[in-house]
């Protein structure tokens, strides 16, 4: 593993700077966000510390803004990175919330402006509101009377392309579609079968006027901790509590895949950049690499101690070598174009062409290198930087450069967290379908993937799945949309484990056996062995490229920028990481760095 030191105390100091093939990436004390008297905020009994981002294209070149929610309060800043030091005694907007608190938020890049930019903001009390920071105005609130939905926001998002529809998520289970332009109406809204499938269905409002919700979603069982919309913006891929990931087709409300985490709830999800791989992880304490084409397991990463709570990936880095020039990507086959809208002619579709890593060349015999990064922080406060090189993702074909630093370990010779070896020596084989539309074979199950001894082709090749995946049908809008015939649900009810922060079970004491036997083996998992779940010597295990102790709290946040990451822990303070060659703010021939709450100086 890349972390540093093999002592105790070397291992639990926090880190302001790490190394990778790139450079060296480094804390930046002027850059650090928090509240304006800069004490830790108490975070017992409070929501996770969230940021968003966005660019309103100021002419000054000073264009970035930045939100983060820090317990009962919302606070919005000019952000500006590691060009100038931060001023918190001036923030732009400054909200406290009684009797509620922001879980969530999320601005349109469309609409934003010097003049003025559409934040949504979700509540731990299930509203959603719709303010400007810039004007100091607050323009809509949803679920004002909780008549939609009466449990937390756990997610928002604008949908690619529109200007007015929006996603929110609750830890109900269930995902409501807004319109800004319409009212929710002062009764509880009725709703309308419009499509059933395993364990989802999607409901339009009954209703003779216009009114929001537009659709409701109800997916798998327990919360619904976040969704993410691939580039292109016709997939959204859902992570549950109850361990499943589901990726559906947005217009046709089609469940396109799913996978299976090793063990316990899915807490967050993220896509590649040109969107055909989706990194998954929760409360198994793994990072898990999904293939969109062919619906599999491909790797899964090891790494954390305990729930990992972000995962993305870094989209300066993530790139390809010896290839001939982009070709687009537009998230599946041809297909996919052809599909309705839920949301009929409300909105335009996201370009995909922000997405333009190549496809391998076939033609000329050569081999194209493909490295795709990606990061992750957890509870247990740290960081992880990972890897995805053309050894995983093309197993059977022979490599003509130099690998990366990426170490990709034998399963064989590699533990799995105990929790997870436990589990797997608990369970049956199972009896559950490929989850991936138009693959499985009724409802048999795929041969176990191979083992391999052989690092590079210790990727599962027996078990992989077709590409074609069709829809089953095309929709004007939602009013439109013919009621269909019902399937039966097949859901599969998944223990809840007492998996506490900061305490894996990968380090529960030997005396703690009995305990742990008692947890893991409450009733055998349905899934483990098939591409649901592979077992964990049936596909490659990743090691991080880095992984480093960076706050003395939970870490809650990770986004890559142009020039740094940025990351934000529970007690309420937003670091900034400059990317190698980037620091640009010196005092004294000294980098300024920030250790979660004091300051310190070290020499460059």
């Amino acid at each position: 593993m890349a972390a540093e030191g093999g002592g105790g105390k070397e291992a639990n100091e926090i880190k302001t700077q790490f190394t990778t093939r790139e450079g060296a990436y480094k804390l930046l004390a002027h850059s650090e966000y928090s509240r304006p008297n800069r004490v830790p905020f108490n975070s017992q009994g409070s929501n996770p510390v969230k940021v968003s981002f966005v660019n309103v294209n100021d002419q000054s070149g000073n264009g970035d803004r930045i939100c983060f929610n820090v317990g009962r309060e919302l606070y919005f800043y000019i952000y500006k990175g590691v060009r100038k030091a931060a001023d918190l005694s001036k923030p732009v907007d400054k909200r406290i919330y009684k009797g509620t608190q922001p879980t969530c938020h999320d601005f349109n890049p469309l609409t934003a402006t010097a003049e003025s930019v559409s934040l949504l903001v979700g509540f731990s009390a299930g509203q959603v509101q719709l303010i400007d920071p810039i004007k100091k105005e607050t323009s809509k609130l949803f679920n004002e009377e909780r008549l939609i939905d009466k449990s937390r926001v756990t997610c928002v998002k604008w949908v690619p392309g529109s200007e007015t529809l929006f996603l929110a998520a609750h830890s109900s289970g269930n995902m409501y579609l807004y319109n800004v332009d319409h009212a929710c109406g002062t009764a509880a809204p009725h709703y309308q079968l419009l499509k059933q499938g395993d364990s989802y269905s999607v409901h339009n409002c009954k209703s003779k006027s216009a009114r929001n919700p537009l659709l409701r979603w109800t997916v798998g069982e327990g919360a619904l901790n976040e969704f993410a919309f691939s580039p292109d913006g016709k997939f959204l891929a859902c992570a549950s509590q109850d361990g499943f990931l589901r990726v559906f087709g947005f217009d046709a409300g089609e469940l396109h895949g799913t996978m299976k985490s090793y063990f316990g709830g899915l807490l967050c999800v993220c896509w590649s950049p040109d969107g055909r791989y989706i990194v998954a992880g929760g409360e198994d304490d793994l990072v898990t690499v999904w293939c969109f084409s062919d619906c599999r397991v491909i790797a899964r990463g090891h790494g954390h101690k305990s729930w990992v709570s972000v995962v993305a990936f870094d989209h300066c880095t993530t790139g390809v070598e010896d290839c001939d020039p982009p070709a687009e990507f537009s998230g599946s086959d041809e297909d996919f174009q052809e599909q309705g809208h839920f949301g009929g002619s409300c909105r335009d579709r996201a370009n995909s062409g922000q997405s333009r890593l190549s496809k391998r060349n076939s033609t000329d015999g050569r081999t194209v290198g493909v490295t795709y990064r990606f990061g992750s922080v957890g509870q247990d406060t740290q960081l992880c930087l990972w890897d995805l090189t053309e050894d995983i993702l093309f197993p059977h074909h022979p490599l003509s450069r130099t690998r990366t630093h990426t170490n990709v370990m034998s399963a064989a010779a590699t533990s799995p967290p105990p929790h997870a070896a436990a589990a797997a020596t608990s369970t049956s084989d199972t009896n559950g379908s490929s989850g991936c539309e138009g693959a499985a074979q009724s409802n048999s199950v795929p041969a176990p993937l191979p083992r391999s001894n052989s690092l590079p082709h210790s990727a599962p090749a027996g078990g992989s799945t077709p590409n074609s995946h069709k829809t089953s049908g095309i929709m004007d809008s939602a009013l439109k949309f013919a009621t269909l015939s019902l399937h039966e649900s097949r859901k599969e009810r998944q223990h809840e484990k007492d998996h506490k922060r900061n305490h894996s079970m990968g380090h529960i004491s030997s005396k703690s056996s009995d305990k742990l036997n008692q947890l893991s083996n409450p009733r055998p998992a349905k899934t483990l062995g098939t591409t649901l779940c592979p077992r964990m010597e049936e596909v490659p295990l990743l090691e991080p490229l880095v992984c480093k102790k960076i706050a003395h709290e939970r870490l809650t946040v990770l986004i890559f920028l142009e020039d740094c990451l940025v990351t934000a822990c529970q007690e309420g303070f937003i670091c900034t990481w400059a990317r190698p060659g980037k620091v640009c703010f010196l005092q004294s021939n000294s980098v300024l760095y920030y250790d979660c709450g004091n300051r310190k100086s070290q020499f460059d």
